[in-house]
């Protein structure tokens, strides 16, 4: 059974990886428009992958006889000034999740919630796996620079680390 701290916490990751869903389908459907169909691909990835990671918190919370709080989601923003933008932005996204989850794990120590500690160390891997590629995605364009971006959407989906 979760104690009410933990219920709190995993419910407001739940809303977090709501909006992350949301924000990268918004990139997704911003690249799309902008041309970059291999970005958008790469997008619309991301945007299922956390969506498969909210439903795992609400998964985990029902499981663990808690009761899952299906949150309002924020709207997302609908334009970027350029993929080089959305790409910085995409990786501070992903390091404010990353500091999310180890919140979550470190009140889970100071409850003595060994499932939750133990559940959660997935995400923590995860995270590291997410930060990763945004700073791959990043390093290659600006090694590209803003005048060979044909190629990297061409051959963007090769960067994603499948799971």
């Amino acid at each position: 059974m979760l104690k009410p701290k933990v219920e709190k916490i995993l419910n407001e990751q739940i809303q977090k990886e709501g909006y992350s869903s949301f924000l990268y389908l918004a990139m997704a459907s911003w690249a799309e428009g902008q041309g970059m169909a291999g970005v958008a691909q790469w997008l619309y990835a991301q945007a299922e992958e956390e969506k498969m990671h909210m439903l795992k918190f609400v998964d985990y919370i029902n499981e663990r006889n808690g009761r899952a709080i299906i949150p309002a989601i924020d709207k997302a923003p609908e334009d970027w000034k350029d993929i080089f933008v959305l790409f910085d932005e995409v990786l501070e996204h992903e390091k404010y999740i990353s500091e999310s989850i180890n919140d979550i794990l470190a009140l889970a120590i100071k409850e003595n919630d060994f499932a939750t500690q133990n559940w959660i160390q997935w995400f923590v891997t995860e995270q590291i796996e997410e930060e990763s590629s945004a700073q791959n995605v990043i390093d290659k364009l600006n090694l590209i620079g803003k005048h060979n971006l044909y190629v990297f959407d061409r051959d963007i989906m090769n960067l994603r680390v499948e799971e």
